[in-house]
């Protein structure tokens, strides 16, 4: 896989474009735009910093689907961002049309490709793009496990008063505020969190979390958060480029995990060469099930919006 395409030279795209460059595991991120100079710009500022960061990546923009062609990876992270007020539902009908448009424009030109979805509602955007590319369910995913968890961590450690790389955390479900952090799963080092912090905190800490990206969007005012989430769909990649066989939570297929048919939701996936190699399935809590269960229907309830897209 040594080449990339980050469809959307926004925020999101841009920094996406600049960590997987950094990463030094592919030869070739291409950055994708409408916007006639913002991919070129982009790309030619991250790539006067390959000097500096000590990377070989070559980074190039473009506004012609073309130049993205034999790419192994399709990141997409074009639509419209966030406003203050807004839910990630809201965004549904204008981000839909983009990314139906988005996929048929690569298929053409990569139709091998694996998608990774970061473009918001992000469960249902990941079910579109299945839908219209046909591709197998291991080539499809969402990011917002792995943006989920690391808010988590964040706030655990800063709570806790260690490091974040001692914070064990697990956060499945929707990319909404019906998502649902494992507290059982969750550890500082191995020891179980609701052993260090009282129940109300962490259900504090569990609701600072649903509510991450509109906390950022409401101090920004303008825009929505793009350093970690574009951190989140670069480590993704790299799972994949790398053959890591990285347990991370993504949006994936589910076809009777977790109780879930039908659906694409965030779960626990293998990560590498084949895509999602596998979902990782265990028994829930019935308290967790019933969370999971209520996630799903939240999710479920914008299908029809989306099935008679081709």
């Amino acid at each position: 896989m040594n080449k990339v395409t980050i469809v959307g030279a926004g925020h999101v795209g841009a920094t996406t474009a600049r960590e997987l460059a950094e990463m030094n595991r592919v030869h070739h991120v291409v950055l994708i735009d409408v916007v006639d100079g913002l991919p070129q710009g982009k790309a030619l500022d991250i790539q006067e910093a390959a000097p500096i960061r000590r990377f070989e990546t070559r980074v190039s923009g473009t506004n012609d689907y073309a130049d993205t062609a034999g790419s192994g990876i399709t990141i997409i992270t074009a639509g419209i961002a966030r406003k203050p007020g807004m839910s990630r539902d809201d965004l549904l009908s204008t981000n839909a049309k983009i990314v139906s448009e988005v996929t048929r424009s690569i298929l053409q030109h990569s139709p091998d490709t694996c998608f990774i979805v970061v473009s918001n509602p992000v469960d249902i955007m990941t079910q579109l793009v299945r839908q219209i590319s046909g591709r197998p369910k291991s080539q499809v995913m969402g990011m917002a496990g792995v943006l989920d968890t690391a808010r988590f961590q964040t706030f655990v450690a800063a709570e806790v008063g260690c490091s974040v790389r001692d914070v064990i955390g697990m956060v499945l479900g929707g990319h909404g505020d019906q998502m649902v952090p494992l507290l059982r799963m969750c550890s500082v080092n191995g020891i179980p969190l609701r052993r260090l912090l009282p129940e109300p905190r962490l259900q504090e800490i569990v609701t600072r979390t649903q509510n991450g990206g509109a906390e950022i969007v409401g101090l920004l005012k303008s825009g929505s958060a793009f350093y970690a989430p574009g951190a989140a769909a670069a480590t993704m990649a790299r799972a994949i480029i790398t053959d890591a066989k990285e347990v991370l939570p993504c949006v994936a297929a589910l076809e009777g995990e977790f109780g879930i048919h039908d659906l694409m939701m965030g779960v626990p996936c293998v990560l590498g060469h084949g895509g999602v190699e596998k979902v990782i399935d265990f028994p829930l809590e019935p308290d967790e099930q019933a969370l999971m269960t209520a996630s799903a229907e939240s999710v479920r309830k914008n299908i029809e919006f989306i099935k008679d897209m081709h």
